[in-house]
C-alpha cells in the first residue's frame, strides 16, 4: 500500500486530470461516484497528516476562510483597456493606424497577420505561477491596481493550480490573462434564486461574476459554476514565443481554458469579416459576448508598437450593439394563440437593445412570471441576441417603490369572453372555443407561414384586414379569394399587379408538399418533424382519417398524445370539413411518387440526419426536403442517435457536439453524395 505522502499526490493527479477533462477540455473520463471518492479519500488524508497539505489541493477549491477585506496587487505589468471600432469602416482606420506606427518604427516590410477572438463580458483578471504553482490571483482593478482574490479563483475548477507542463519547460514566472464568467443558464437559474430569496436580481452575467468573485467568503464563490476564458499571457520569465496565436497554445498545452474558435486571419478584410460572424452567432454560446478583439499576431509588433494612454496600438475591441437593457415594465398582456393557449407578453417602455428597439418580449407563462418574480411597474432587465425574440430575465428588484402590482391571470378569454380552463398537468389557460375570432386569425398566420404554405403576399396585416371586412374567416376560405379578384381590387393599398401576384401566390401554394400542408393545419403538437414522421407511415388524408390512435402513435417519434391530439382534431365536424374544402380547391393531401417510383429502400432510408451552418447548393428547406426525399429524417439536436451531421458555412456548436459524440461529420459534397448514393455506418 502507497504510504500516505504517496498517495495524497496520486489522487491531487487523478483528481485535477479528471478536472481538466471535465472543465476545460469538456470531455469527462470518470463517473462523478469516483470522483466523489477520490476526493473524499484525498481530504482523509490531509485531515491525518495535516503536513501534507498544500494551497494547491484540489480539496481547497471548496473555499477556505472568510477574508475582512481584500488586499491590493500591483500589477507586475498594466493590464490595458482596449479602444472601440464599430463597424468594418471603423476597423479599418484602427489599421490604417496601426499600419502607420509600424512604418515608423521601420517594420513596413513585416507581413502583418490578425488573430481574432470573441470579446468575453466579464471580469478580466491575472493568474499568476511560479515554478508551475498558482500563487495569485487578482482583478483588473484599474489597470495598474487590483484586488487579490486568489482564494475565489481557487474555487474555480477551470483555472489549474499548477501547470501542466514538463518540469524543464516549466516558467519561472508567468502571468495569464483570461476573463471569468457566469454562463448564461447559470445566470438565469441564479437570479431566479434570488427571487425566492427575495434578493436584488443582478443586471447581466457580467454583474454576476464581478460579485461572485468579490465575496469575502469563498465558500459564497465556490457555490457559483464560474468558468473562465483564457487569452493572453503578461509577464514571463524563461518563455520564447513568437507569435499571439504561439501563446494561446501554450496555454493549451498548459491546461488553461482557451476559447477554440480563435482564428488567425491573412488581412484586415477578413479579420473584419471573423468578428461581423460572432456577432451573427453570439445567441448561440452559452456566454455573453459583447464584440470581437483584433490583434496583431506578432509578439515582436506588438512590443514596438506599444499603447497609447492606458489602450495598446496593436489590439482593438470590435463592439457589438448591447444584448442586454433595462426599462419600464408597463403592463402585462395576454395573447390568445391558434390552439387556444393564452400567452402572456410584456408591454415595455421603448428601449434599444441588439440594435433594434423593443417594445414588447415575451413571458411564456403565468408560472414563469411568478417565477421571475415580475410586477407591473417594474424595472426589468430585458435581453435579445441575435434574432431570438426578446425576453425579459427578471426584475431590478431594488428599484421597486411600492407602486408596482402583481398580474392576474383573467378568467375569460380576451377575444371571446368564454370562460377559461386549466387542463390537468398543463401549465397554460386556455379557451376551450373553437370559433374564437382570435384563434382563428392566429391559425391563418401559421397556415400562411413561409415553413408551412408558404404564400407570398399574405402577411399577418393582409390577413387581420381580409379578418376585419369578412373576406377570410379559415383557411379554406383563401383558396376562394379567386372568386373576389374585383373586390379585393377596390381595397386601399391594392392594385390589379398586387392582386394578381397574391392570387399567384395562392396557388403556388397548391403545390406545396402533403407533409407541410399536415403541420400548416396547425394540429396541436404536430411540429414539421413530427408532421414528416406521420406521413411516412400514413402518407395520405384519408389514410390519416382512417387510422386509429395506435397507427398513428407508430410513427417514429409520435407517442399517444400527439396521436390523441389528431384524433381529436379529426374528430371536429367543422375539421372535417374544412380539409374537404382544401382537397377540393387542389391542395395537396398525399404524397405525390413519379411514376414508375418502387416503395423499394430508399438511399438515406433509416438515416438521422442533422443540417447545421450554410450551404451553397441548397437552402436549408431544400436540403431538408432532399433529406427525407431519400428516406431520411431530419432532426434540430444532435445525440448518439444521428447518424451524420452535415456542416456547412459556420456550424456552431452542433458540429462540436457531433465530434465530442463520434457523430460522422459530411461537408456538402458528402451530403450530395450520401444523397445520390447512400451512407453506411463507419464500423
Amino acid at each position: 500500500m502507497n504510504d500516505p505522502g504517496s498517495r495524497a499526490a496520486e489522487l491531487r493527479e487523478l483528481i485535477e486530470e479528471a478536472n481538466h477533462r471535465y472543465y476545460v477540455l469538456d470531455d469527462p473520463n470518470v463517473d462523478d461516484i469516483v470522483y466523489d471518492d477520490w476526493m473524499r479519500e484525498l481530504q482523509s488524508i490531509e485531515d491525518e497528516h495535516r503536513d501534507l497539505l498544500t494551497p494547491e489541493s484540489p480539496t481547497q477549491r471548496v473555499g477556505g476562510r472568510a477574508l475582512e477585506g481584500f488586499a491590493e496587487v500591483v500589477h507586475r505589468e498594466p493590464m490595458l483597456s482596449l479602444a472601440n471600432a464599430r463597424g468594418a469602416e471603423e476597423l479599418a482606420d484602427w489599421h490604417r493606424r496601426a499600419r502607420d506606427v509600424i512604418e515608423a518604427e521601420g517594420l513596413g516590410d513585416r507581413e502583418m497577420r490578425f488573430a481574432v477572438e470573441p470579446k468575453i463580458d466579464g471580469l478580466a483578471i491575472s493568474l499568476t505561477y511560479e515554478k508551475g504553482i498558482f500563487v495569485q490571483g487578482a482583478t483588473r482593478g484599474d489597470g495598474v491596481v487590483g484586488e487579490d482574490v486568489t482564494q475565489n479563483l481557487r474555487t474555480i475548477k477551470a483555472i489549474p493550480t499548477r501547470l501542466r507542463t514538463p518540469p524543464k519547460q516549466t516558467p519561472a514566472l508567468v502571468e495569464v490573462r483570461g476573463e471569468v464568467y457566469l454562463p448564461l443558464e447559470a445566470f438565469a437559474e441564479l437570479n431566479e434564486r434570488r427571487v425566492a430569496d427575495g434578493l436584488p436580481t443582478f443586471a447581466n452575467p457580467r454583474n454576476s461574476a464581478a460579485g461572485s468573485l468579490r465575496q469575502l467568503d469563498p465558500a459564497l464563490a465556490a457555490e457559483r459554476p464560474l468558468s473562465i476564458w483564457c487569452y493572453s499571457i503578461g509577464v514571463s520569465e524563461g518563455l520564447q514565443l513568437a507569435t499571439h496565436t504561439d501563446s494561446l497554445e501554450w496555454m493549451r498545452a498548459a491546461g488553461f481554458r482557451v476559447n477554440p474558435e480563435i482564428t488567425t486571419e491573412q488581412s484586415i478584410e477578413s479579420a473584419a469579416s471573423a468578428a461581423a460572424r460572432w456577432e451573427d452567432r453570439r445567441g448561440e454560446v452559452d456566454y455573453d459576448i459583447d464584440g470581437a478583439v483584433v490583434k496583431i499576431d506578432s509578439l515582436e509588433l506588438q512590443n514596438r508598437m506599444g499603447s497609447v494612454g492606458r489602450a495598446p496600438r496593436w489590439a482593438v475591441a470590435y463592439k457589438f450593439a448591447p444584448t442586454t437593457a433595462t426599462t419600464k415594465l408597463r403592463d402585462i398582456l395576454v395573447n390568445v394563440g391558434r390552439t387556444g393557449a393564452l400567452v402572456p407578453f410584456a408591454s415595455l417602455e421603448p428601449v434599444q437593445v441588439g440594435g433594434v428597439t423593443v417594445s414588447m418580449a415575451t413571458l411564456h407563462n403565468q408560472e414563469d412570471i411568478a417565477r421571475k418574480g415580475l410586477r407591473i411597474g417594474d424595472t426589468v432587465i430585458v435581453q435579445r441576441a441575435g434574432d431570438v425574440i426578446p425576453q425579459v430575465v427578471g426584475p431590478v428588484t431594488q428599484d421597486r417603490d411600492g407602486t408596482e402590482r402583481e398580474f392576474v391571470m383573467p378568467i375569460d378569454c380576451p377575444s371571446c369572453g368564454t370562460e377559461l380552463v386549466q387542463p390537468e398537468g398543463e401549465v397554460q389557460f386556455r379557451c376551450p372555443n373553437g370559433s374564437c375570432p382570435a384563434q382563428a386569425l392566429q391559425h391563418l398566420f401559421h397556415f400562411t407561414q413561409r415553413s408551412a404554405m408558404d404564400i407570398e403576399g399574405l402577411g399577418e396585416k393582409t390577413l387581420m384586414k381580409f379578418s376585419e371586412l369578412g373576406l377570410v374567416e379559415n383557411v379554406a376560405d383563401i383558396y376562394d379569394l379567386h372568386d373576389k379578384r374585383e373586390e379585393l381590387i377596390e381595397l386601399e393599398g391594392f392594385k390589379e399587379t398586387s392582386v394578381s401576384n397574391l392570387l399567384a401566390g395562392i396557388e403556388a401554394s397548391k403545390r406545396v408538399p402533403w407533409p407541410r400542408v399536415l403541420f400548416a393545419l396547425g394540429i396541436r403538437h404536430v411540429g414539421e418533424v413530427t408532421a414528416e414522421a406521420i406521413i411516412d407511415v400514413l402518407p395520405s388524408l384519408d389514410a390519416l382519417i382512417d387510422a386509429d390512435e395506435e397507427q398513428i402513435a407508430a410513427a417514429d417519434g409520435v407517442g399517444p398524445t400527439v396521436a390523441a391530439s389528431i384524433r381529436d382534431y379529426l374528430a371536429v365536424r367543422a375539421n372535417r370539413e374544412l380539409l374537404e374544402r382544401l382537397r377540393s380547391a387542389g391542395v395537396q393531401v398525399a404524397v405525390e411518387r413519379p411514376d414508375g417510383a418502387d416503395d423499394g429502400p430508399r438511399p438515406l432510408a433509416g438515416c438521422t440526419v442533422v443540417l447545421t451552418g450554410g450551404l451553397d447548393g441548397f437552402t436549408r428547406d431544400q436540403a431538408k426536403r432532399s433529406v427525407i426525399a431519400a428516406g431520411g429524417k431530419v432532426t434540430s439536436s444532435v445525440s448518439k442517435k444521428t447518424s451524420f451531421v452535415v456542416a456547412g458555412r459556420d456550424p456552431g456548436s452542433k458540429m462540436e457536439k457531433a465530434e465530442k459524440l463520434g457523430v460522422t461529420v459530411l461537408d456538402e459534397a458528402g451530403l450530395v453524395d450520401a444523397l445520390e448514393h447512400g451512407y453506411a455506418e463507419p464500423e
